[in-house]
């Protein structure tokens, strides 16, 4: 009796706000964004992964064949060698022994200066029987001989020892090539005559072109002094 009393007491200000509350709170019910479920998260990350697979694929006719990859392989290697080579020709110039030169084929003849050699000139500063070392085959020291008769021997004598490889220089006064490494010695013409070299010296044609000078020519021919196949050729 009473509440029903306290209840009929209210005012109708007091009862229009709790009717407002009461909508508004429903309202804020209605309203509330659902929360995501595990089964929705699952299901969009299996979505994803598909299409990063399929994004990553590459149709089977777009890969290049076995072919393609061969021409682009030596196409690479190709530009890769070229200049390699290019910077490679200089370095092996370098290095390679002097090549024969001249119209006959053969290697000039250099002086100590490295001047070549021309016959007519060189008759009239050394005289017979005058061995001197000049710049031969293979850039090795060779005697140019001249004759008696002050021309100039048809033959070079290589002065490398055949024994250790030492440079042999001619004695005038024994008329012989003495080693002074280990006593080997050789005659006029190079032949060895006494040990503990094995051979002879080795031989050189000593041709004149036609502007005078003097080419070495390689000795391919049967040996003079012994008259044996030539051991150096």
């Amino acid at each position: 009796m009473t509440s029903s009393m306290a209840s009929s007491s209210l005012s109708p200000a007091t009862q229009l706000g709790s009717s407002r509350s009461a909508m508004l709170a429903m309202s804020r019910v209605m309203f509330v964004k659902p929360t995501r479920t595990n089964h929705q998260m699952v299901r969009k990350e299996k979505i994803g992964l598909r299409i990063a697979c399929q994004a990553t694929s590459i149709p089977a006719d777009n890969v290049p064949d076995m072919e393609k990859r061969k021409t682009l392989n030596l196409l690479l290697v190709g530009a890769l060698s070229l200049p390699t080579g290019f910077m490679l020709v200089p370095y092996a110039t370098f290095f390679a022994p002097p090549g024969s030169g001249g119209g006959g084929g053969g290697t000039p003849a250099k002086d100590a200066l490295g001047n070549d050699v021309v016959a007519a000139e060189w008759i009239k500063t050394h005289g017979p029987g005058d061995r001197t070392l000049t710049q031969g085959l293979k850039g090795d020291p060779t005697y140019l001989v001249v004759e008696n008769d002050k021309t100039l021997a048809t033959y070079g004598i290589n002065a490398v020892c055949t024994h250790l490889g030492c440079v042999v220089p001619w004695n005038k006064a024994e008329n012989k090539f003495l080693c002074p490494c280990h006593g080997s010695q050789y005659n006029a013409q190079g032949r060895v005559v006494r040990g503990p070299a094995p051979l002879s010296l080795a031989l050189a044609h000593a041709d004149i072109d036609e502007g005078g000078k003097v080419l070495f020519v390689p000795w391919v021919e049967t040996d003079f002094r012994t008259g044996d196949a030539p051991w150096w050729s």
